[in-house]
């Protein structure tokens, strides 16, 4: 997690100098964009390991950012917003932010946040067996071949199997891929029930409603959870 580079989307300058300082501080390396197009050039180029990505901004705003990030790529991103911008909260997240600050902050609170969604990042990060058969993120073991799922909730437990629909075994495969994301219903409907176009977005909220029961009775009490206004996210432990 030291020496993370950061890429900084803040086009006031006194605040992206205060994050830049307070950032090296605690071990980061930094770069800033002062507007959208530049901070899309600087993600191309650089590949940064985080975001922190202001939502008023010149040429691009943050959203379209992010929309644009979130195409093709999963880096964290943590968006920074006016106070009391609800709102803009909410967008955020169902476009595929991984956390908010709002200003005026402190910035000692925003180099915590940062920490947090790396260490959530790198513990969350879904490994592929070399044959690319299974998905392993945590206690949760996803064979994507025999479609088959099982989970290990306790130290020297036996695992215990899931016995999932095909539905819901899509469901928790795509969201174990990016545990700790939060899915729209539209997202996860895309994704999960293509074979259904007329699939209304409730139907996910019934598959997944089964599966958080599957989760809990296997002792994963928590490990899905929803997002009010937003959608769900796996949150595994």
């Amino acid at each position: 997690m030291n020496n993370a580079l950061i890429l900084i989307v803040e086009d006031e300058p006194q605040i992206a100098e205060i994050l830049e300082a307070y950032l090296a501080r605690d071990g980061f390396r930094t770069v800033t964009a002062r507007d959208g197009e530049t901070a899309l050039q600087h993600h191309a180029r650089l590949s940064p390991d985080l975001l922190l990505l202001d939502v008023k901004l010149p040429r691009l705003d943050g959203f379209a950012v992010l929309a644009r990030l979130r195409a093709h790529s999963d880096t964290p991103v943590i968006m920074v917003t006016a106070l009391g911008e609800d709102l803009d909260r909410l967008a955020s997240l169902r476009i595929g932010a991984d956390d908010h600050v709002v200003k005026p902050f402190n910035p000692l609170e925003v180099v915590a946040r940062v920490r947090a969604v790396l260490r959530r990042t790198l513990t969350s990060a879904a490994q592929v067996d070399s044959a690319g058969r299974c998905l392993r993120v945590d206690g949760l073991e996803v064979d994507l071949v025999s479609h088959t799922a099982r989970l290990m909730v306790a130290d020297g437990a036996r695992p215990a199997p899931l016995d999932l629909t095909l539905t819901e075994f899509r469901l928790l495969a795509h969201m174990a891929r990016h545990a700790s994301r939060v899915f729209t219903r539209g997202e996860l409907q895309d994704a999960c029930l293509p074979e259904d176009g007329d699939a209304l977005e409730r139907t996910v909220d019934s598959h997944l409603s089964k599966l958080r029961r599957k989760l809990e009775t296997a002792g994963a009490t928590g490990f899905l959870e929803s997002v009010r206004g937003v959608g769900y996210r796996l949150r595994l432990p």
